[in-house]
């Protein structure tokens, strides 16, 4: 699935749902990668290209606001209410599909 058709569906990239996850909370851009990958425990490193090319196309989709610009030009971005619905829904997709595994694997006499 191409990024575009991930806004299309709403069915988020790993990384789209990361940095809505971060923006819960305003944040810039430095702060945005260190949170993604404090909460990963650096398992997940964004670079910045990837970083501004996703923001660029969630505020695109309504689903983060740039919320203020600094004086060094440093941009604050945080989620907005149809982006926080898009992640919800995003979350109990994944939560479900997580169940889903555990049982098969359960079933299947795999440990989990």
């Amino acid at each position: 699935m191409s990024k575009n058709n991930a806004l299309e569906s709403e069915q988020l990239t790993d990384p789209m749902y990361y940095i809505l996850l971060s923006l819960l909370e305003e944040r810039h851009g430095y702060a945005i990668m260190k949170f993604i990958e404090e909460l990963t425990n650096g398992e997940v490193s964004m670079g910045p290209g990837t970083l501004y090319t996703l923001l660029k196309k969630l505020s695109k989709a309504d689903w983060i606001t740039l919320t203020s610009l600094d004086s060094d030009r440093t941009k604050v971005y945080q989620i907005s209410e149809e982006g926080r619905n898009v992640l919800i829904r995003e979350f109990k997709r994944r939560k479900h599909m997580v169940e889903e595994g555990a049982r098969v694997l359960r079933e299947a006499g795999y440990e989990e």
